[in-house]
């Protein structure tokens, strides 16, 4: 009896064993896959992912010089933790939390010990408040900057309790597709309604765990070498507290060009719906993003990169990868070291007697339509634009506004003269040797008068020579252009404005091919610029073709023939309407951005950096030829209008002669053809025109002065010299290699 029970024994053992076996080697042959691909999710699941940082592009002028830029920054951080002790919601939370704990035990230790550990943590708090003190910052500073980081993390932990709690409410339900945008307001209100008992609040928000609770929050930075290193031997002992570094923006050119660049600030609500559908490219909170109206601005999305991202398992084994995309560069056409001389100059109280007045000059590169410089003042340090932004935008004098491109204010005055002469000679209102009477005498009522009767009652231009086409703009005669622009069909005369360029949106910069078209889904970013008015009433929408341009009054005609009335133009439509006259009738559209151009980074030597120069022109001329729109004037007008314009600067009598007589732009190569103006109400000085050499090179230009009064005296002068600084460049005569 016994062997045969140690018989079957034996044999149920055997069929254990080898049922094992057989599911050892199913599992080996046939399942391994499958097991394998079950422990590697579940690895995955309890896994963690971690972003890597991305870099913003760099902001290049046209010769690869960086204008914006990226360094480390280096900061002294605090973890949540250790600052929430800070808050007195967080502390009574805590207790809370403990005296339940002893009710619970049958003693007081419980909460004894919580005071204790509290104590110990604020005094570890409080000492570093002291230690701050070290680099110069007013305790009152750090403790505002650490109530401020708990009340934002606050907030946050209210939003979740709030969702925990409440997510069968009507405000969570009107929400539940889009928490992300309910008021903080709204839910606290919601929350404090479904939880009434204060302490039962305290309780569920101590128990909500968000990621930002355990990041380390910026509290001071760290300046200088000096102050890395104290702080390394102050903090290096105490728990909570870091020195971390992050990627800062830098302007290496401070002030110049600072409306047309743009800065970078912290990422808002309404900056967070451009990339919210990308969790790599979507801000994080204590990311940056251009702020509006500069190029930081219209070129995020190129600028701005997408992160990185490691996936790794239970056992922190990199699964999958994600590489970091860079932010790519933005290269403009603005030459940074002339607009540099330009507003050094323009601010120089020693040498412009107008430094205080508000002024823009706009310099084009007439054979390519590249702005070579925007320049608008007063101006601004981009590096502190971040502190100082309610100081600037409460500035009377509005130095973030870019009035090169963004003032709607400004009548043309007498620059818009050559323009109408074009409109009067195309249109056979007038023939060039016509003569339109200007003696001695004020203008009947409704007409303007002449300016030199306005200022000598005893003379007109009669009294200096004949008063025809040419002579009628050297002396700026406002007779002979209000009479003549009243000839003019009014149809007529707003058709050629537009076609210069004026009163629509055409004529203004155009964003950079690379951003795509504009309906992309995301807002459409743009510079910020305004369109000018060349008709009695403004426009209600935007205009792009000339139909859209509301009606011009027969009566008002008379004062646009002397660039007043409801005319309005900015610097830069002004100086390209030049430049078409430059290029005999040609029109093309100003261009600030080097789309499918290599860029250079390193300087160079001189003679290599406009060797290049040339080549890109001789690339932006083929790239712009298909833009290039063909005026139809004929040249017999344009020798009319060259011929007066040359007689503005360089014949005695001319309104710009005294200013330019005694220049040395001649002897260097190169002559100027100009318009003075002058405007009332508001009162305003300019100039404009071009400038030309041997060598085929051209360059527009346009100055405005907020408040001058006479073009010749206050705009002419910082013309002349704008000219010099071109030459000293390289742009135009001189020593100026020529384009091929």
């Amino acid at each position: 009896m016994y062997n045969k029970r140690i018989k079957i024994f034996v044999i149920l053992s055997a069929l254990l064993l080898l049922l094992c076996l057989l599911r050892l080697t199913q599992m080996q042959l046939f399942s391994h896959s499958f097991y394998s691909e079950g422990i590697a999710e579940l690895k995955l699941q309890k896994g963690v992912s971690r972003q890597l940082k991305t870099i913003r592009g760099k902001i290049l002028d046209r010769k690869g010089r960086v204008l914006a830029t990226n360094e480390p920054q280096f900061q002294l951080h605090i973890n949540y933790r250790l600052s929430s002790l800070f808050d007195e919601r967080v502390r009574r939370a805590k207790l809370l939390r403990a005296a339940k704990r002893s009710q619970l035990a049958g003693a007081n230790r419980s909460l004894f010990e919580a005071r204790k550990e509290l104590q110990a943590r604020l005094e570890d708090l409080q000492q570093i408040i002291d230690k701050c003190v070290h680099f110069g910052v007013d305790p009152a500073y750090i403790e505002n900057k650490i109530k401020k980081i708990n009340d934002r993390i606050w907030d946050l932990r209210i939003f979740q309790a709030w969702r925990q709690k409440c997510s069968k409410s009507a405000l969570f339900e009107k929400y539940k597709d889009d928490l992300f945008n309910v008021k903080p307001s709204d839910f606290i209100a919601d929350f404090e309604k479904h939880c009434r008992n204060p302490n039962d609040r305290l309780m569920l928000i101590d128990q909500t765990n968000i990621a930002e609770m355990h990041k380390y929050w910026p509290l001071l930075e760290l300046k200088t070498d000096d102050d890395i290193f104290t702080a390394q031997l102050e903090f290096m002992d105490i728990e909570g507290v870091k020195i971390l570094s992050k990627a800062k923006r830098l302007y290496p050119y401070r002030s110049v060009a600072a409306q047309t660049i743009g800065w970078v600030g912290l990422a808002q609500p309404r900056d967070k719906k451009l990339f919210a559908n990308d969790k790599l490219s979507r801000y994080l909170s204590d990311e940056v993003c251009g702020r509006r109206p500069g190029i930081e601005y219209v070129c995020e999305t190129i600028l701005r990169g997408r992160r990185g991202e490691e996936r790794m398992d239970i056992d922190r084994q990199i699964v999958s990868r994600t590489e970091t995309q860079f932010g790519k560069d933005v290269s403009m056409t603005l030459d940074i070291e002339l607009q540099k001389k330009i507003e050094e100059y323009l601010t120089d109280c020693e040498r412009n007697p107008n430094c205080k007045a508000p002024m823009a000059v706009v310099v084009i590169d007439v054979n390519t339509g590249d702005i070579l410089a925007l320049v608008s003042t007063p101006v601004f340090d981009l590096n502190r634009t971040r502190y100082d932004y309610d100081t600037l935008a409460g500035d009377p004098n509005e130095p973030l506004r870019n009035r090169a491109i963004n003032k709607g204010e400004y009548p043309p005055g007498s620059v818009i003269k050559p323009l109408i002469l074009i409109a009067g000679l195309e249109s056979g209102k007038i023939t060039p040797h016509k003569i339109i009477s200007c003696p001695a005498q004020k203008a009947p009522k409704g007409w303007p008068s002449c300016w030199l009767y306005n200022k000598y009652p005893w003379t007109g231009h009669d009294d200096k020579w004949q008063n025809y086409a040419r002579n009628a703009i050297k002396g700026s005669c406002n007779i002979y252009f209000s009479r003549l622009a009243d000839r003019i069909d009014t149809s007529v005369l707003q058709q050629w404005l537009f076609k210069f360029g004026y009163g629509h949106i055409s004529s203004l910069v155009p964003r950079p091919s690379s951003l795509g078209p504009q309906n992309t889904g995301h807002e459409a970013r743009g510079l910020r610029q305004v369109a000018g008015q060349i008709s009695t009433g403004a426009a209600k929408g935007t205009i792009s073709r000339f139909e859209q341009t509301p009606p011009l009054n027969k009566g008002e005609k008379r004062y646009f023939g002397i660039g007043q009335g409801n005319l309005r133009a900015t610097p830069l439509q002004v100086a390209n309407a030049f430049a078409a006259i430059a290029r005999r009738g040609v029109y093309k559209p100003p261009r600030l951005f080097l789309d499918s151009r290599p860029t250079r980074i390193e300087n160079r030597e001189s003679s290599i950096e406009n060797r290049a120069s040339s080549i890109e022109n001789r690339e932006s001329s083929i790239e712009n030829r298909e833009s290039s729109i063909d005026l139809n004037i004929s040249p017999q007008t344009l020798d009319v209008i060259y011929d007066g314009m040359s007689a503005v600067v360089n014949e005695p009598g001319g309104t710009a002669y005294t200013q330019f007589a005694t220049s040395m732009l001649a002897q260097q190569g190169v002559k100027v053809y100009g318009k003075t103006g002058s405007t009332e109400q508001p009162s305003n000085a300019w100039f404009a025109g071009f400038a030309t050499d041997g060598a085929g090179r051209k360059l527009a230009i346009a100055v405005v002065v907020e408040g001058g009064q006479r073009g010749s005296a206050d705009a002419a002068p910082l013309a002349r010299d704008t000219i010099q600084f071109c030459i000293d460049e390289g742009y135009i005569g001189g020593t100026a290699l020529t384009t091929e």
